[in-house]
């Protein structure tokens, strides 16, 4: 047995069974502990907008963090942004900006109501204590974009911009915050490198801040597929649920179970060469995240895309071309192009 197989044994012969709380209850409470708390979003999940926006709602949630790290916003609007969320005379039309013009050339859409609701509740706050939500996406200029290497050159910075962000406004001012990504981008070592991470492709938000300083992130990953397939017994928590993976049954299981990662690969003379299945390493659920959420089977239904978008003179047009200049599958031009056909004018 390899020295990674002994570990995950070894810790499932000790372990317990994880216990779910109130889910909301249990991410206030981590955000009253820890001055970072990272929440996974799937992108266009009903389930998890509803559930973030409840979160938001709950008259608990501004007294116990400063600021809310959106992947799903490019940074070069984040002045605009800020005018929007304390008030000021932004209208909607101009606030989409922010997230039709990040690094992912085929997103089209965000949940606004993240945006108006912290509006709302800044209105009720002073100055001092009023929500901030910062756009991790790095800035890009689509208009100077136009090559692949152009864009790849912001494409490579999506973990490292926003970890500097954090470092900066948050960590740097004594604020605490929330960051919303997709959960490979809090990957305390990254599975696609198999769990090496010598190399710059390899980090990620949390490897870079926890790297860089004692700041822990509490990572809290949310139930998908893979997840509950290896633990079935989450089906059976009460809805929706955050139970710590420390020390439990959960937090023992290998990862690589857990996260859909199609290959790994490792690094030979500086490029990235496919790795064998029997090379694989293991490293424990505990190991990578803190916490899991668990919305139900009825949280995993997708939201379709709004066509509104469809409505701006050139925009086709110019997500085509984005698409095209990327090398995104071919299938992401047909979706939005059938979305923009159906769109009523």
């Amino acid at each position: 047995m390899t020295t990674a197989l002994a570990l995950v044994a070894a810790l499932g012969a000790q372990a317990t069974a994880p216990v779910p709380q109130p889910a909301i209850d249990g991410v206030i409470n981590a955000l009253r502990v820890h001055q970072l708390v990272a929440i996974s979003d799937p992108h266009g999940n009903a389930g998890m907008q509803d559930f973030l926006r409840r979160l938001f709602a709950d008259p608990r949630f501004p007294d116990v963090v400063n600021d809310l790290v959106l992947e799903v916003g490019n940074a070069r609007y984040q002045a605009l942004v800020d005018e929007y969320v304390n008030g000021g005379a932004v209208d909607e039309y101009a606030l989409a900006e922010a997230w039709l013009n990040t690094t992912v050339a085929n997103q089209i859409s965000a949940d606004v109501e993240w945006f108006r609701l912290v509006r709302l509740i800044n209105a009720k706050r002073p100055a001092d204590r009023r929500l901030r939500l910062l756009l991790g996406d790095p800035p890009i200029d689509w208009s100077k974009v136009q090559t692949r290497a152009d864009h790849f050159t912001w494409l490579a910075q999506r973990d490292s911009y926003p970890a500097a962000l954090i470092q900066t406004e948050i960590l740097g001012k004594g604020r605490k915050g929330l960051i919303i990504y997709g959960h490979l981008h809090f990957q305390r070592r990254n599975v696609q490198s198999n769990f090496e991470m010598g190399d710059w492709r390899a980090e990620t938000i949390v490897s870079l801040l926890e790297r860089s300083g004692p700041t822990r992130v509490f990572a809290i990953w949310r139930l998908e597929e893979p997840l509950i397939a290896a633990f079935p017994e989450a089906s059976g928590w009460p809805v929706p649920a955050l139970a710590s993976v420390t020390g439990t049954s959960l937090g023992a299981i290998d990862i690589g179970r857990l996260t859909a990662t199609p290959s790994r690969f490792r690094v030979v003379n500086g490029k990235p060469e496919p790795l064998p299945k029997d090379q694989y390493a293991t490293l424990p659920v505990a190991q990578q995240l803190d916490a899991v959420l668990y919305l139900g089977p009825a949280s995993r239904e997708p939201i379709t895309p709004s066509a509104e978008p469809c409505k701006r003179p050139g925009f086709l047009e110019e997500r085509l071309r984005r698409i095209a200049l990327t090398g995104i599958p071919k299938f992401e031009a047909e979706n939005i192009q059938k979305l923009c056909a159906a769109a009523p004018r």
